[in-house]
């Protein structure tokens, strides 16, 4: 296999059958409801006490004599439920390549046990490669909101994609 070979990308089912979404497919201002999530305090607990074991997070006594006033889900887990929303909803479906970052992430409210959290994603801006014409960039910005509407949590990334392959390759 040359150098050539190992960086190809897939072309036509290569992808899979449950990819329908391509490059081409996006659109600045195109918004994605991507589903629900709702937190329980014991798995908030357990992801804190093994990744985030800050007193807010971890003991709701503590939490409660807090500029919280209770327990909050740390944000990294926020991240995370966001993260598997958007897979589920978008990302499985779409001839994703990766990302190579986020540009913005900001937890703009607590998630407290109970929270019923929805997902979306809008398409900030697309861009072709100039360097790697077989896929482009897509700018995203990805929000969680509670169950009133309140804005929890919101991201800018970016996202690798592949456009669509030829018709017949």
């Amino acid at each position: 296999m040359s150098a050539a070979d190992e960086h190809s990308l897939p072309t036509g089912g290569e992808f899979g059958p449950q990819v329908d979404l391509f490059f081409e497919d996006f659109h600045p201002g195109q918004r994605f409801e991507l589903g629900e999530y709702r937190i329980t305090e014991a798995e908030m607990l357990d992801f804190a006490r093994r990744f985030d074991p800050q007193p807010f997070h971890i003991d709701p006594v503590q939490a409660s004599a807090t500029i919280f006033k209770g327990l909050i889900a740390s944000g990294w887990q926020t991240a995370a439920i966001w993260m598997r929303l958007y897979c589920d909803g978008l990302l499985l479906r779409a001839a994703i390549l990766g990302s190579p970052g986020i540009e913005e992430l900001r937890w703009l409210s607590p998630v407290r046990p109970g929270d019923l959290l929805r997902a979306s994603v809008e398409v900030i801006s697309g861009r072709p490669s100039v360097r790697h014409p077989e896929r482009g960039t897509l700018v995203m910005r990805g929000e969680l909101r509670g169950e009133s509407g309140q804005l929890k949590m919101r991201l800018t990334a970016w996202g690798l994609i592949a456009h669509r392959p030829p018709a017949g390759s």
